[in-house]
């Protein structure tokens, strides 16, 4: 976008307010806000998700209970003739709705990663470090308890964290826990999060077929070449989103990872500097002198390339961010905790390996494996901790990490048989209060030397 020289305007007089010119932020505030925003969005979402959950629990154990379950195995989809595309509520929601999930977790870590906390080598090792030990380790112990039973299969339960019940665990806390806590956190179960579902796509996918999987490819191909030759207008992206996904579900593997892959893919870099920005919004004048009221007129179009420069120089990552996470943490999330947490509160049918398998791996499990991991890294000085982060710290982090919550019930419905669904409901449950209550106790009894940031 070409600028002609002379075409700027220049103030004459310099505005006595410098706030209300909105001035452009030091680079630093550019990289902290949408950190924080995410920070308070998450913090927010923690309490509505756990309203839903109780308002499940709730109607699952009510008269209402067997009603309320059927209400979610209703079937939704469409049909033609002999051809039927659909799946029961549930389904739509945990294999549809949760796309936009890992699709919104994986814009955050390549936000992290180019602009954000993770784009330092070293302290990204950290949270990659910690979060493999909080994989490894809980699917280890889960395993070696489960080995030759019928709960085998559901391994992967144990690995994931759930990130808006931990964040809202540490703003329970308030001005009492570093910021660099809560940044080593966040990282740490958006990595988690992201391990969970190539877990799901690569350990609980069977009978591929390739077919889809090539036109998947094609797919993503398209999109790459879009973004090449400079497409902006996001509904032809999500028309491609919407061919990958249909694709991938075909296959065989599980749907919700066309959303990290997309993810990943999504530009972090800005279309519009702020030099160009200024530039443009420079020749934007209050009074124009022509008296031309046509809707093509010189100045009608000066304002509409800055508003196309305003929306612009802010990066697609950062845009999509702003728009789904809202949607994400407070509608998404919510309805798949109330879609999925109902549990009959009854010990007849509860497999109790199943449900002492998957509470040691998230209480015993993850803390041992996030710090054992963690101590081989700055051993061997692969990383390093980040300023104000000590090992007091991240012995209370490591044990509110065992909260899997959400993303443990996501895998938990694909691993297990409906006989034992329950049994791995229950053992979440208590997993995720225990580990709670001792994080939650740990931090709270650091002495104040160890809460400065």
């Amino acid at each position: 976008m070409a600028l002609g020289a002379g075409t700027i305007f220049m103030m004459t007089d310099p505005p006595t307010n410098p706030e209300s010119t909105g001035l452009p932020k030091e680079l630093v505030d550019r990289l902290k806000n949408p950190f924080v925003r995410f920070l308070h969005i998450e913090s927010a979402s923690g309490s509505i998700l756990l309203l839903f959950t109780i308002a499940a629990l709730i109607l699952s154990n009510s008269p209402w209970g067997t009603s309320f379950e059927h209400a979610w195995e209703m079937r939704v989809g469409l049909q033609f003739g002999s051809f039927e595309f659909g799946r029961s509520l549930r389904e739509w929601i945990n294999d549809g709705l949760m796309t936009l999930f890992f699709f919104l977790v994986a814009l955050e870590l390549k936000r992290e990663l180019i602009l954000g906390e993770l784009n330092k080598p070293r302290q990204a090792a950290l949270s990659l470090a910690a979060a493999l030990g909080g994989m490894i380790l809980p699917a280890g112990i889960y395993l070696t308890l489960q080995s030759g039973q019928a709960g085998q299969s559901g391994w992967g339960t144990v690995m994931a964290t759930d990130t808006a019940f931990v964040i809202g665990c540490l703003a329970v806390l308030g001005a009492r826990i570093p910021q660099c806590l809560r940044v080593f956190m966040l990282s740490l179960a958006i990595v988690d999060d992201i391990g969970a579902i190539l877990v799901v796509a690569i350990g609980y996918s069977s009978h591929i077929a390739w077919w889809p999987l090539v036109l998947a490819a094609l797919g993503l191909l398209i999109t790459r070449a879009m973004s090449v030759l400079g497409v902006r207008g996001f509904l032809l992206y999500l028309l491609v989103g919407v061919f990958i996904w249909l694709a991938v579900d075909a296959s065989g593997i599980h749907s919700t990872i066309t959303g990290v892959i997309l993810g990943l893919m999504t530009p972090a870099r800005r279309w519009v500097s702020d030099k160009r920005l200024y530039a443009i919004l420079g020749q934007v004048i209050s009074h124009p002198d022509s008296d031309e009221t046509g809707r093509d007129t010189k100045d009608r179009k000066t304002l509409q390339i800055a508003e196309v420069a305003a929306r612009e120089s802010l990066s697609p990552v950062e845009r999509l961010e702003i728009t789904l996470h809202p949607w994400v943490a407070f509608a998404i999330m919510p309805l798949f905790a109330f879609a999925n947490a109902g549990l009959p509160l009854t010990f007849s049918g509860i497999d109790s390996s199943v449900t002492g398998a998957i509470f040691l791996g998230f209480v015993l499990g993850k803390p041992l494996g996030i710090l054992f991991f963690t101590w081989l890294a700055v051993c061997s000085h692969i990383a390093i901790f980040p300023p104000g982060l000590n090992w007091r710290l991240l012995v209370g982090g490591s044990f509110l990490a065992g909260i899997g919550f959400t993303m443990a019930l996501f895998i938990a419905n694909i691993a297990f048989s409906e006989n034992l669904i329950d049994s791995a409901k229950l053992g979440i449950f208590l997993a995720s209060v225990v580990s709670a209550v001792v994080g939650l106790a740990l931090l709270m009894r650091l002495p104040e030397r160890g809460r400065t940031s």
